[in-house]
């Protein structure tokens, strides 16, 4: 469903795991970006009605994703960190086509934040099936399901607004870009990406 081109590395989630409060202080500024960049759209795309009464409900939900790691670190008695440079986002903005119509820009954000939605949603799974922790486990069980329902709003959402074969296209030109920021990136136990 997600059609990423290249899986996690297997060794990322047993790093990860040693290292879970790094994952879940960088987690939740995850999801706080996720919110930002939804309210973003809605702001520089207010004219497309229905991206807005799409991810109007997202942003809300992202934002409770947000709560809920806090809570999450919280229990753990682990502190609320500053935030981490998320070279993964980095990298992907770099492929974004700068130019274009108002449309064809849509298109390129709504791709971005698709891929770093079907990211997030295969390490969750990964998460949610390889930790030890039980209550984490159906933590990022749940997360998961959600996050496949963001990815499909992306995607539907380009599709929508541009021409689908267009946007299937670029979408492959996406995934494979990914594929390759993926392979270069060092596995890090501090990094949900």
């Amino acid at each position: 469903m997600l059609h990423l081109q290249l899986p996690t590395d297997p060794r990322w989630v047993n790093i990860a795991e040693m290292n879970i409060g790094d994952i879940l202080v960088d987690h939740a500024y995850c999801e706080q970006k996720a919110a930002s960049s939804c309210i973003s759209l809605i702001v520089n795309f207010h004219d497309f009605g229905d991206l807005v009464d799409t991810l109007t409900p997202v942003v809300a939900e992202e934002w409770s994703h947000f709560e809920r790691v806090m809570d999450q670190l919280r229990k753990r008695g682990i502190p609320f960190d500053k935030p981490r440079k998320d070279e993964y986002v980095i990298k992907l903005s770099q492929f974004v086509k700068k130019g274009g119509s108002k449309v064809q820009q849509l298109t390129e954000y709504l791709l971005m934040n698709a891929l770093i939605e079907a990211r997030s949603c295969e390490r969750f799974k990964l998460l949610s099936k390889e930790l030890k922790d039980e209550e984490l486990k159906k933590f990022y069980y749940e997360l998961m399901v959600s996050e496949a329902g963001h990815y499909v709003n992306f995607i539907e959402l380009a599709r929508k607004y541009q021409d689908a074969d267009k946007v299937n296209a670029r979408w492959k030109e996406w995934l494979e870009y990914e594929a390759e920021v993926i392979k270069n990136l060092e596995i890090r136990g501090d990094r949900m990406h």
